[in-house]
C-alpha cells in the first residue's frame, strides 16, 4: 500500500526510513550523499523534510509491515511556477527491487501532483543510472545531461540527467 505520509506517520516511521536511505545509499543510489555516512547524517535529512513539509508531499509504501519505498515531490514556490514540482529521492529497498514498485511509487507522486495542481514533472539522475530506463519508460523526457554535476564515491565527478513530464 502506498501512503501519503503525515509528519506523524514520517516520525512512527523514522528508524526505518533512515534504514531505507542507507540501503540505498549503500546499494549505489545517488541520492545526495557520499560514503562513508556521517553518524546522524540520514537522520538529520528526515528532519530537514519535517521541517519543510508545506511544500512537500511524502509517499511511503508499505507493505508487509515493512517499508519498502518512498518518494518525496517538492513543489515549487514561486508565483510563476505553481504548475510544476521535483520528484526527489525515489527509493526502493534493495529487497524490494524489481517488484513494479518504483513504477507504482511514479503513478502514485503523479496523481499527488494533478491533485496539487501540478502538470509539470522534473526529476533528475546520475548520467547511466537505471533509474533512466523507468523514467523513459514512464513518458519522461530527456532533457539533456550537465557534466560533473555531483560528486562521486570515487572522487570524481558524475553527470546528471535531466527528465519532464507534463501531465494531463
Amino acid at each position: 500500500m502506498i501512503l501519503r505520509a503525515t509528519p506523524q506517520l514520517i516520525s512512527d516511521w523514522l528508524p526505518q526510513l533512515v534504514e531505507l536511505l542507507e540501503d540505498s545509499v549503500l546499494t549505489g543510489a545517488s541520492v545526495g550523499f557520499l560514503l562513508p555516512l556521517g553518524a546522524g547524517e540520514i537522520a538529520a535529512d528526515w528532519d530537514g523534510v519535517l521541517h519543510d513539509f508545506e511544500h512537500r508531499i511524502v509517499l511511503l509504501a508499505i507493505e508487509d509491515g515493512q517499508l519498502q519505498g518512498s518518494v518525496q515531490l517538492e513543489l515549487a514556490r514561486k508565483a510563476n511556477g505553481r504548475h510544476r514540482a521535483e520528484v526527489q529521492k525515489l527509493l526502493v529497498h534493495s529487497r524490494a527491487r524489481r517488484q513494479s514498485l518504483g513504477r507504482r511509487l511514479m503513478a502514485a507522486v503523479e496523481q499527488e501532483a494533478l491533485a496539487a495542481g501540478r502538470t509539470l514533472l522534473i526529476l533528475d539522475t546520475r548520467v547511466g543510472d537505471p533509474a533512466s530506463k523507468l523514467y523513459e519508460s514512464m513518458n519522461y523526457l530527456f532533457a539533456g545531461a550537465i557534466p560533473g554535476y555531483v560528486w562521486s564515491d570515487d572522487g570524481g565527478f558524475a553527470g546528471t540527467a535531466i527528465f519532464y513530464k507534463n501531465l494531463p
